[in-house]
């Protein structure tokens, strides 16, 4: 089967189809799955557009509420995960996955599903050291600080994915794993994106968390965004026990913009037997039931429970048994139910509403999921004001009970990565310049430039002229062992990763608005469909510098303050 990987979507999701709809009549193929690495967008009313962290110029919103009210049906089945630009109220509510709309399946936090026999996990969000060890503690209405900190990636979903044993197929992040450049080409990587350098030599590029779970999941294949640049690697792991060492081939797409590669079309062959439809995975539900007691709605800092004499409990995979009982609760049916139902007001176009709070309500999907397997569901629990305490739900394996309010300054678990021993901002530090200002410039020349060419060639295709990248072709997926052998698997690792350069990585990982010019002059790029939005573009700079901007600027306390990190 054929499946198509997406980049950043950020709410394109007209364009997105259309591509896909002209390539599959140009090569007369037929893609059966799309995979979105994150900055989904998926925004439903202008009380979304409040929860989403980007620049007020760029709170539009998009086309994701014409699927989500019904005007319009997705085509193909679209799975995806979270990035670092969502409407974070929304994707709350689906904290363990679920439909934002019809035939769109977004992960949750973090999850593992199965489509045809084709295991495909992933973990949303991107990882900023001195919130890793908290709590899902943020709720709307956000406040400055935590409608940044609501898209940061958390231990306990990182301790969830580690107690994972069978193998993996795809998985997606929205950053990179950290060091997956070594694997790849360097110096290509450096000649699009020049301000990586330092970040790069230093080994700081890239999230620590999700290099840990690349070695621990070694999956066939992991898909990552956020950069804006694509680029592959092939990384070979170090023998597990007895088994032959695995392989990852990674790769990093850019977002829906015209003469940009934000596409690639991978073949893959489901398994026989499978079902048609998208399928829970006993082992994942099985992993959500057991760490249940661990998840926390509080600040608190909070390490997982480790092998070393202090805790009752610190192995939660799952045992056979284990899993049975969660195919009994289903039924055994493991189909995931297309039980989509919309949970706040449709947007009228016609009718704008700016004044239309966030919502802060449950969803019927997780309602009903959590009473199936018994599971908390955390917007419930903190709607319903839950612990007097703050929420507290950890049993199992709890620590850190006499951890103070502040205690988020202590050292990251990453040590590393020093992000995380101050909660302040050097006024002074130099941060580049976001991407926002730059590719509209880009985009206006390009699109210029691209309709000359058409009108040149005499080619005018219904959606714009587009080049087929190459494909990657996915090798067969490897039978999943049965359930009987699952303990005969290798222990997971709860170590932290070995200490690299003592480089802060932290403070300049959100990169997802940091672009300098095109540089893909060289690469068969892809041609694509302009943005629908009403931006008023203006002149970019072509430089092959990157400017650069101190924090303390006045952009930074008028309306743009979200352009506070520079991410994307």
């Amino acid at each position: 089967m054929k499946i198509a990987v997406e980049g950043c979507c950020h709410g394109e999701l007209d364009k997105i189809y259309e591509t896909i709809a002209f390539l599959e009549k140009k090569e007369e193929v037929k893609v059966e799955l799309l995979l979105c690495c994150g900055d989904f967008q998926a925004v439903r009313n202008e009380g979304d557009m409040k929860c989403m962290a980007v620049p007020a110029k760029y709170k539009t919103m998009q086309t994701f509420y014409k699927y989500y009210s019904g005007e319009k049906k997705a085509p193909i089945l679209t799975v995806f995960i979270g990035g670092n630009h969502e409407a974070s109220n929304h994707l709350q509510e689906l904290a363990y996955g679920g439909w934002v709309a019809p035939n769109i399946y977004y992960l949750g936090y973090a999850g593992v599903i199965r489509y045809k026999g084709v295991r495909i996990g992933g973990a949303s969000g991107i990882f900023k050291s001195h919130d890793y060890r908290r709590g899902h503690h943020e709720f709307p209405p956000y406040n400055p600080d935590t409608l940044r900190s609501v898209y940061h990636i958390r231990n306990i979903e990182v301790f969830k994915l580690k107690q994972i044993q069978m193998p993996i197929d795809i998985f997606m992040s929205h950053d990179w794993p950290r060091g997956i450049y070594r694997h790849g080409s360097t110096g290509e990587l450096l000649r699009k994106k020049k301000f990586l350098r330092q970040e790069v030599e230093s080994n700081t590029l890239g999230s620590p968390a999700a290099e840990e779970l690349l070695a621990h999941l070694q999956p066939n294949y992991w898909f990552s965004a956020h950069l804006h640049v694509k680029f592959a690697a092939v990384m070979q792991h170090p023998p597990k026990a007895n088994a032959a060492p695995r392989v990852t081939k990674f790769l990093s797409l850019d977002k829906c913009l015209p003469h940009r590669e934000f596409l690639q079309i991978v073949d893959v062959q489901e398994r026989p037997g499978s079902s048609e439809g998208l399928e829970y995975d006993p082992e994942w539900l099985a992993i959500l039931k057991s760490t249940n007691g661990l998840q926390r709605t509080t600040p608190h800092p909070w390490n997982p429970p480790e092998n070393n004499g202090l805790h009752e409990r610190w192995d939660f995979r799952p045992s056979e048994a284990a899993m049975m009982k969660v195919i009994e609760a289903l039924s055994g049916d493991l189909t995931i139910p297309e039980n989509f139902s919309q949970t706040v007001p449709l947007y009228d176009p016609n009718r704008p509403n700016n004044r239309l709070p966030p919502s802060c309500s449950t969803n019927p999907q997780t309602t009903e999921l959590c009473a199936t397997l018994g599971l908390t569901d955390l917007y419930a629990h903190v709607c319903q004001g839950g612990d007097e305490e703050g929420g507290r739900m950890m049993q199992a394996g709890d620590e850190d009970d006499d951890d103070e309010e502040g205690s988020g300054d202590e050292l990251s678990e990453y040590p590393t990565d020093t992000s995380g021993m101050s909660s302040s901002i050097n006024p002074d530090e130099i941060t580049i310049e976001d991407e926002w200002e730059e590719e509209e410039g880009e985009v206006a020349m390009g699109e210029e430039k691209g309709e000359e060419e058409e009108v040149a060639k005499g080619d005018k295709p219904p959606v714009g002229g587009v080049n087929t990248p190459s494909r990657m072709v996915l090798p067969l997926p490897k039978s999943s062992p049965s359930l009987s052998n699952i303990m005969d698997l290798p222990p997971p690792s709860h170590s932290t990763p070995a200490e690299r350069h003592s480089q802060s990585a932290a403070d300049r990982e959100e990169h997802c608005d940091e672009d300098e010019g095109d540089g893909d002059g060289d690469v068969s790029a892809m041609r694509v469909l302009k943005r629908s939005s009403d931006e008023i573009e203006t002149p970019g700079s072509k430089s092959t510098t990157p400017k650069i901007k101190r924090r303390n600027q006045v952009i930074y306390t008028a309306v743009d303050v979200d352009d506070e990190e520079g991410e994307d």
